[in-house]
C-alpha cells in the first residue's frame, strides 16, 4: 500500500472537530443542512417508500429510516435506505473539480452510525469533512471509465474512511477499513441516468451502507490486500490511479469546500445552460409561445441531455429540453416546478421540442476547468438575446447566497416536516457540535412530522 494513502488513513483518524478551521466548519454545516433536506424530500418519492415499506422497521433499530412514520432500522439498513432516498430527486450538491457527490454518499451513514452509537456531532461532522476529503482526493487521483458513474466508487472509500472514524478507528483501522471496502465498489453505468433507471440511486445508498458495514468487517477480523486501493481505482474500476498529489495540501485545502449546491433540481452539467437561459429571458421577457426556438450550444458530456421526451421523472433531470421548457413555463426549475406533473403539462411538452442543443469542441476542451454554455432564444417575431457563461451558479467560484441555501432546505424539509419543525431542525444544524448523537436530530423530526396524508 502506498505512503500517501496511508498519511491520508491517518489523517482521517487523528483530525478532531476543533481542528478544522472556523470557516470550513460553517461550510461544512451548510453541507449538512443542504444534504438532509434533500434525504427528507428524497423519501417522499414512490420508489423510495415502497422500498422502505417492504423492507419495514426493526423493533431494537438503533437508526432512523427518514420517511414517513420514522421508522428503526440497524445502522446499515437505515444508511442506505436514507442515501437511496437523497439520491432520488437529483438535488444534492457535489464535488466541483471531480467527478462524485460526495455528501449524499457519506452523510447518512455518519448519521445512521452517530445516532446508533451516541456519537457526538463533533465527532460526526469530523466524519463528514474529513470523509469528504477522501472522496475529493481519491476522485482526483483516478481515471473513472467512460461510462463509469461515481455513485459507489471513489465516495464509497471515502463513506467507509468517515464510518471508521465515526467509530473511532486509528490510522491502521482506516485503512483497512477502506481498503476492505473495495471489494464493495460499483460500476453503474451513466446510461442509467438519460434512461431513467432509477436503478442508479441505489449505488449512491450502498456508499452509505459500506459507512456502516465496513467497520464491523474490520472488527470482526476480515483483512484486505495491501495494494487494493490502487488495484481497485487504477485497474478494475478505473482505468489509472496516480498518488502523486494525493496530499497535496492536506489540511490546508478542505475538498468540502471546493463542492457546488444546487437550486436546480436536475444534472448539474445542465445548470450552465439554465443560467444563461435565465438571462436571455431577463432580456426578453417571453411568453412560451412567443418562442420560435431555443439553441444551446455547451459541452460534450451536457450536449448528450437532449432528449426532448424524457420517460419519466428520473430522466426529466436529465433532459436540458425539459428543464429550459419547464423554467420558462413555470418560471422555475426547482423541486416543485420540475415535478411529475410538468411531464404532463401540454405548454412545457411542446416547448420541449423547439429547444436545440450541440456540443462545441472549444467548450469540451475547457471542460476539466470550466462548465460553459450558450443559449439563444428566437422569437417568433424576429427578436433575438444571446447569452453565455463560463461556470454556473452554486460552485465555490459563483456561490449561492447562504439564504438561498436555508430557503431550499425549508422547501424540501417540509414536504415531511411542519414550519416549526424545519425550523427547529435548522437550529439544531447551526448548533451541531453540541449533540450529544443523531437522537437530538431524530427526536426534532419524529416531534414535528406533518400528518401523513
Amino acid at each position: 500500500m502506498g505512503r500517501q494513502i496511508e498519511q491520508l488513513a491517518e489523517f482521517v483518524a487523528r483530525t478532531r472537530w476543533e481542528d478544522i478551521p472556523e470557516a470550513v466548519q460553517r461550510h461544512a454545516k451548510m453541507t449538512l443542512l443542504d444534504t438532509l433536506g434533500v434525504m427528507l424530500a428524497g423519501a417522499e418519492r414512490p420508489e423510495a417508500r415502497e422500498l422502505a415499506a417492504r423492507i419495514g422497521g426493526a423493533a431494537d433499530g438503533g437508526a432512523t429510516v427518514y420517511t414517513r412514520g420514522w421508522p428503526r432500522q440497524d445502522a446499515r439498513m437505515a444508511a442506505l435506505l436514507n442515501g437511496i432516498g437523497g439520491r432520488a430527486i437529483e438535488l444534492c450538491e457535489g464535488l466541483r473539480l471531480v467527478s462524485g457527490q460526495a455528501a449524499i454518499q457519506i452523510l447518512p451513514g455518519v448519521l445512521a452510525l452517530s445516532e446508533g452509537g451516541e456519537l457526538s456531532g463533533r465527532d460526526l461532522m469530523a466524519a463528514l469533512v474529513t470523509g469528504y476529503d477522501v472522496a475529493g482526493r481519491f476522485g482526483a487521483a483516478f481515471t473513472p471509465r467512460p461510462l463509469a458513474h461515481q455513485n459507489g466508487q471513489a465516495s464509497l472509500l471515502a463513506a467507509a474512511a468517515a464510518g471508521a472514524r465515526v467509530c473511532g478507528f486509528d490510522a491502521a483501522g482506516t485503512s483497512l477499513a477502506m481498503r476492505i471496502a473495495t471489494t464493495l465498489v460499483l460500476t453503474p453505468s451513466y446510461n442509467n441516468a438519460v434512461a431513467g433507471a432509477t436503478a442508479l440511486n441505489v449505488a449512491g445508498g450502498m456508499s452509505s451502507f459500506a459507512c456502516a458495514f465496513v467497520p464491523d468487517l474490520v472488527r470482526a477480523g476480515f483483512t484486505a490486500q495491501e495494494n487494493a486501493i490502487e488495484e481497485a481505482l487504477g485497474s478494475l474500476v478505473g482505468a489509472g490511479f496516480r498518488t502523486d498529489g494525493l496530499l497535496d495540501e492536506i489540511g490546508a485545502r478542505w475538498e468540502i469546500t471546493r463542492n457546488y449546491f444546487r437550486l436546480y433540481a436536475c444534472c448539474n452539467p445542465i445548470n450552465p445552460a439554465l443560467d444563461s437561459l435565465q438571462e436571455a429571458l431577463r432580456t426578453l421577457k417571453p411568453r412560451a409561445d412567443d418562442i420560435e426556438r431555443i439553441d444551446v450550444v455547451t459541452y460534450r458530456f451536457a450536449a448528450v441531455m437532449c432528449n426532448p421526451d424524457p420517460p419519466n421523472y428520473f430522466a426529466s433531470k436529465y433532459s436540458l429540453p425539459h428543464a429550459a421548457a419547464t423554467l420558462i413555463v413555470r418560471g422555475s426549475a426547482g423541486y416543485s416546478a420540475l415535478d411529475d406533473s410538468s411531464l404532463q403539462d401540454p405548454v412545457i411538452a411542446a416547448l420541449r421540442q423547439r429547444v436545440h442543443m450541440s456540443e462545441d469542441p472549444a467548450m469540451t476542451a475547457l471542460s476539466l476547468r470550466l462548465r460553459p454554455a450558450r443559449v439563444t432564444v428566437t422569437l417568433k417575431d424576429g427578436r433575438r438575446a444571446t447569452h453565455a457563461c463560463d461556470n454556473f451558479r452554486g460552485d465555490f467560484t459563483r456561490p449561492y447566497e447562504e439564504r438561498e441555501l436555508r430557503e431550499k432546505f425549508r422547501e424540501l424539509a417540509g414536504t415531511v416536516l411542519t414550519a416549526e419543525g424545519a425550523m427547529k431542525v435548522e437550529q439544531a444544524v447551526d448548533r451541531v457540535e453540541q449533540w450529544s448523537s443523531a437522537r437530538e436530530l431524530t427526536a426534532l423530526m419524529r416531534l414535528h412530522a406533518r400528518a401523513q396524508p
